[in-house]
């Protein structure tokens, strides 16, 4: 197998070039041109941060990136998809006020917001896989499958179930519709809190294996209730996109490793048919201890190193993990005291393994782990 190429500029500046430019430079040498050609509907994939947290990657730099797609007669959007959890992005209006709050308004950065997998997570296709572990079939965001092309910006982190988001995560659980972040989540099926429930009959009407009924509850005959039949739900994950009340609860005990192997499947699913459509970015600064979908970051635990590109996620995600383990921690994070040579990722997060996304992905054929790096 052939090393992949992976580019890297890092954060320094003079009066000549400054660091709008310095990212640019990275990305036409990682093979823009190749991945953008006129006419094209690109989308620009990046991660809008949650409200309150600051380590998400500053708009001006998508700005620039859409001005790149403009200039080459190309028609750029930026995207995510809504979010299974709790928070300020679980559906399009929270999640475009939420964009356009942390910066990501039309006049900050030239492009139009559109939410991948629509209005509540519906909104998404069912992309077919071929000798995977896990799925036949991924549920990805329908802008994101009809878009001619993709440019995949990732603020590279800490996760507490990944190790680390990067590239992979960004595209993989990034991309996938509600539903499909219910699937790489748990192998446990959705279940009931009752006393949230107002059976207000719409996870029954929108359950496509009639696997839905109500019941009393707490022996009141008027005060009925949503149930699961669990012989017939397959798990799809519609129930928890529907649910206004918060009623229909994900379960969470997918092992760490089955779960990164599952992200790594919704990630070949969501390049399907851009192979050489794709290119990666990852910005290796304020590097949180936790994802950005919290809704604060901590003090980053090692300092900013630059920025990365690549038309391979596997080894893009590689060679930024290897270079946050090369750097020294940052005196007053959470690992201040971790001697050198030490996993980062592990110190942060000790019962967490990062290395089976970069393995299964490896496995399926999204990218490779060898990789040579390329400083401009």
């Amino acid at each position: 197998m052939i090393a992949a190429r992976v580019y890297f500029t890092n954060l320094r500046t003079s009066n000549n070039i400054n660091l709008l430019d310095n990212m640019e430079r990275l990305i036409r040498k990682a093979g823009f041109e190749d991945v953008i050609s006129q006419k094209d509907k690109v989308g620009i994939k990046v991660h809008f941060g949650e409200m309150g947290n600051l380590a998400y990657i500053r708009p001006p730099y998508i700005r620039r990136v859409v001005a790149m797609v403009k200039k080459a007669g190309a028609l750029p959007f930026v995207t995510d998809a809504n979010t299974l959890y709790k928070g300020q992005r679980a559906n399009a209006i929270d999640h475009l006020e939420t964009a356009i709050a942390n910066g990501f308004d039309y006049s900050v950065i030239s492009a139009p917001l559109i939410i991948a997998d629509g209005l509540t997570g519906r909104d998404f296709v069912k992309v077919p896989l071929e000798g995977c572990k896990h799925f036949k079939n991924v549920h990805i965001g329908s802008a994101a499958v009809y878009a001619d092309a993709l440019l995949v910006v990732s603020h590279f982190k800490c996760h507490e179930l990944t190790g680390f988001g990067g590239a992979i995560k960004n595209l993989g659980m990034g991309l996938g519709a509600r539903s499909g972040k219910q699937q790489m989540h748990t192998d446990v099926l959705p279940k009931i809190n009752e006393k949230f429930c107002a059976s207000c009959e719409q996870c029954s009407k929108w359950c496509p294996a009639d696997a839905i009924g109500f019941v009393p509850w707490n022996g009141n005959k008027k005060g009925q209730k949503a149930a699961i039949d669990y012989e017939k739900c397959w798990g799809c994950g519609e129930c928890l996109a529907v649910c206004k009340f918060d009623a229909i609860i994900p379960t969470w005990k997918t092992t760490p490793a089955v779960m990164q192997e599952k992200m790594a499947e919704y990630a070949l699913g969501a390049a399907k048919d851009k192979e050489n459509k794709t290119l990666y970015v990852s910005f290796v600064n304020d590097v949180s201890p936790a994802c950005d979908c919290h809704g604060y970051n901590d003090f980053p635990i090692v300092q900013d190193i630059g920025i990365l590109a690549s038309k391979d996620p596997v080894a893009l995600d590689k060679a930024c993990a290897d270079m946050v383990n090369q750097m020294p921690p940052l005196s007053g994070s959470i690992i201040n005291d971790l001697p050198m040579g030490h996993d980062k990722f592990k110190a942060v997060h000790p019962n967490i393994d990062w290395v089976p996304q970069l393995t299964h992905a490896q496995e399926i054929g999204l990218g490779n782990m060898e990789y040579n790096l390329e400083q401009i």
